[in-house]
């Protein structure tokens, strides 16, 4: 019997601002945390617990997030460019001012998110629940939308 290493326990941790750059988090639990402006840029997030956590502003480029669980989480103004959020879960997440643009997000739930005044330009959206998700100012320059179509909007 192998035994599997446990994830990383850091639920309702404040890191506000911590320099996680490059970090392995896989499967690390950081529901509640307080992750407001850090620095996670190529962080490995895949399967992470990061539901209700606050990364208002935090730094996200790069960062592998699939199927990471970021429901009902604060991404207000994070940078999301070129994360992988791949079936990632959004579900009512605030996404506001935040830019996702050349993210891969195929497949991920952003029912009911907050999309106002994202940036979503060259995104990857193929296969993505955006049901019910506000939308008001929503960059999708050059973005592969769920049907696979381009948007052609250039606003």
């Amino acid at each position: 019997m192998v035994n599997s290493p446990k994830p990383l326990w850091l639920a309702e941790a404040d890191l506000s601002g911590a320099v996680l750059r490059g970090a392995e988090l896989v499967d690390a639990v950081l529901s509640g945390a307080n992750l407001s402006g850090a620095n996670l840029s190529g962080a490995s997030l895949y399967g992470a617990d990061l539901d209700g956590a606050d990364l208002a502003g935090a730094d996200l480029s790069g960062a592998n997030l699939t199927e990471a669980d970021l429901s009902g989480a604060n991404l207000s103004g994070a940078n999301l460019s070129r994360a992988d959020l791949i079936n990632a879960n959004l579900t009512g997440a605030d996404l506001s001012r935040a830019d996702l643009h050349d993210a891969n997000l195929r497949g991920a739930n952003l029912g009911r998110a907050n999309l106002n005044q994202a940036n979503f330009k060259g995104a990857t959206l193929i296969r993505a629940n955006l049901r019910r998700a506000a939308m008001g100012e929503t960059d999708f320059a050059g973005a592969i939308l769920p049907d696979g179509a381009v948007s052609n909007d250039e606003s």
